[in-house]
């Protein structure tokens, strides 16, 4: 029961991070490699709060968020300067700068040793310290960032976000500033990731850099691009199916010797055969 109980609360943080990631890439064509930054830097304001200082676990979580906006809000004033495949380049570079933070200002983060003993959450005198409560908490967080995202994106801000993806010139001509619409969803989503790294933190008790490399921006973005862009109940699909999959795979009586190998080849292999047959993901409604 703890085993369902462990993947489920990965799913769920996952998830968060795919709906934040979609808001950007699905819904505002902007193809960012640098969502592992901003859920790191949710992660180490956390930890760094909950461990040195007497701050709760919700101002912390808040504080990473605001955090995570204001460095936000400086790089993307950066990437507004670029397009396409060069938009993408810089915002890899911006992930490989923070991972560098986060392995050498060992002062404060204590690089590649991490931070142990990330104390579990406490909010409105609930104790969530057992796997089943932190899941309730992170179903709760969950629910309450899809609301979030489905507000955003039927408001006239998420219509005129899917206009400048279609067409930038054009809906330029109507007057629109698409500077401020992109730096918007940009900061939005970068908050969110925060929020996932939070959790993350405090459920894992421990963090390190490697949790955060480019590696990780990857696999946010096949979350996305699986389940569907453009599409929040693909980022959810996208998560359960990537996060679920290789522990179904475990289960299939392979030999010890080879065990591992094949799970990764056919694991490799459905995903291929997945990006073959339905381009678009499994439920989305644009291809980037």
């Amino acid at each position: 029961m703890d085993y369902l109980i462990n993947i489920s609360i990965l799913f769920s943080i996952y998830a968060i991070l795919g709906l934040s990631l979609n808001l950007l890439v699905g819904y505002g064509g902007l193809l960012s490699i640098s969502h592992a930054a901003f859920y790191g830097i949710g992660a180490y304001t956390t930890a760094i709060l909950l461990t040195k200082t007497n701050f709760g676990f919700l101002s912390s979580v808040i504080l990473g968020a605001l955090l995570a906006g204001i460095i936000s809000l400086l790089i993307g004033l950066v990437l507004s300067k670029f397009k396409g495949d060069y938009y993408a380049l810089v915002s890899l570079g911006f992930n490989i700068i923070i991972f560098s933070i986060f392995l050498n200002w060992q002062s404060l983060t204590k690089g590649p040793f991490g931070i142990a003993g990330i104390p579990k959450p406490e909010l409105l005198g609930v104790d969530f310290s057992d796997h089943f409560s932190f899941l309730i908490l992170v179903l709760i967080f969950l629910a309450l960032i899809y609301f979030i995202s489905s507000f955003i994106v039927n408001s006239s801000f998420g219509r005129v976000l899917k206009a400048i993806r279609e067409d930038e010139v054009a809906i330029s001509v109507f007057g629109y500033n698409t500077f401020y619409f992109k730096l918007i969803i940009f900061i939005i989503a970068a908050m969110i990731a925060s929020i996932a790294g939070s959790l993350y933190a405090v459920y894992i008790s421990f963090i390190d850099p490697s949790s955060f490399q480019v590696t990780e921006s990857v696999f946010i973005l096949a979350i996305i691009i699986l389940g569907g862009l453009a599409n929040l109940r693909g980022s959810i699909l996208g998560a359960l199916f990537l996060i679920f999959l290789p522990e179904l795979l475990r289960f299939i009586g392979f030999p010890l010797e080879i065990a591992a190998q094949m799970r990764q080849v056919i694991y490799g292999l459905i995903l291929v055969l997945l990006m073959i047959y339905k381009p678009q993901g499994l439920i989305g409604e644009y291809k980037f």
